[in-house]
């Protein structure tokens, strides 16, 4: 199986270091020198660590396979995956984003949305799902509100407060309502007759 734990950014001096988003609860273990990567995309790829180091709260890692700064340019957005036997399909600690995207969101027995992806963050995560209607709504993935995923039979549960899949649309629609200009007019015909 395969995991992301990286996504490439841009170039770091002229020796073909990159910087790089970190993906993973693990970068110690999983960024060490001749640790070899699946690229994403694959013409950018296999690449294997040469070093990795700290700029700060940013990894910096060089790889074999690339020498300069126009050749580390060219890796500029690229995921880097690594093939793992470590996970545990019992493991009720979490889920990785491969495994959710594509399930069938439910409220109740009504599907309302797909997950299209998972945002994680310091505080909570995100499930981001795409409505039915096509909207993307951003679900905050906690057990109060995601009580269940079933993985085998490919659906989330949600609980959501009233208004979660509403609030995006109104806000759209009552922006498009009355465009700025039309509000502008009004209030100048408004003076007019006050005059």
């Amino acid at each position: 199986m395969q995991l992301q734990v990286a996504r490439i950014g841009k170039p770091h001096g002229i020796r073909g270091e990159v910087t790089v988003q970190v993906l993973t609860d693990a970068p110690g273990d999983r960024f060490v020198p001749g640790t070899q990567f699946v690229v994403e995309p694959a013409t950018a790829g296999p690449l294997t660590i040469l070093s990795a180091r700290w700029n700060k709260d940013i990894l910096l890692l060089a790889f074999e396979e690339i020498e300069t700064r126009n050749e580390a340019e060219t890796l500029r957005g690229a995921k880097l995956f690594i093939e793992t036997e470590e996970l545990d399909d019992d493991d009720d600690e979490g889920w990785y984003e491969h495994e959710l995207e594509g399930l069938d969101v439910r409220v109740g027995d009504q599907v309302v949305g797909k997950v299209s992806g998972l945002h994680t963050l310091p505080v909570q995560d995100l499930l981001v799902v795409t409505a039915t209607d096509g909207k993307e709504v951003l679900i905050p993935f906690v057990e109060q509100i995601v009580p269940e995923v079933n993985v085998g039979e490919g659906y989330v549960l949600v609980t959501p407060p009233p208004g979660l899949f509403e609030v995006n649309a109104e806000d759209e629609t009552k922006a498009g309502d009355k465009p700025a200009s039309e509000g502008a007019a009004s209030k100048d015909a408004d003076a007019g007759d006050n005059a």
